[in-house]
């Protein structure tokens, strides 16, 4: 069986590790062994919080509608199901921005959610 010799790639592959792992402390960004573990785990990390970023987003979009909802006299959950009842669709997202950004039209939005469920809910039961 012929010898291989690598030439360079052994070399370029070490210093890419190492270029990666750049910033780490100590060991981590010396050696290679090192290095590459932690670059191994550290793209994994990121992987899982790219993700994990969405959802994180999410939950924050939500306390803020719903302690800007709260404020005018709602509930979280009775906003959302109000503006379904409407016919508006607004994603959290741009329903978060208007609660920390634009009260005014926020305080509409509320309302306009109050209003659908009062006309979509059922008449009261009597009682004999």
């Amino acid at each position: 069986m012929s010898r291989v010799r690598r030439g360079n790639k052994r070399l370029l592959r070490r210093k890419k590790i190492l270029r990666q792992a750049k910033g780490y402390w100590g060991t981590k960004s010396k050696l290679h062994k090192a290095a590459k573990q932690q670059v191994l785990r550290s793209l994994a990390y990121a992987y899982r919080d790219r993700r994990q970023k969405k959802r994180q987003f999410r939950r924050l979009w939500i306390i803020r509608i719903a302690a800007a909802a709260r404020q005018h006299g709602c509930s979280y959950s009775r906003l959302i199901h109000g503006l379904n009842k409407a016919g508006m669709s607004l994603n959290r997202k741009v329903l978060a921005d208007l609660a920390v950004r634009d009260q005014k039209a926020f305080e509409e939005i509320v309302r306009t959610a109050q209003e659908a469920v009062a006309l979509h809910s059922p008449p009261p039961l009597e009682a004999d």
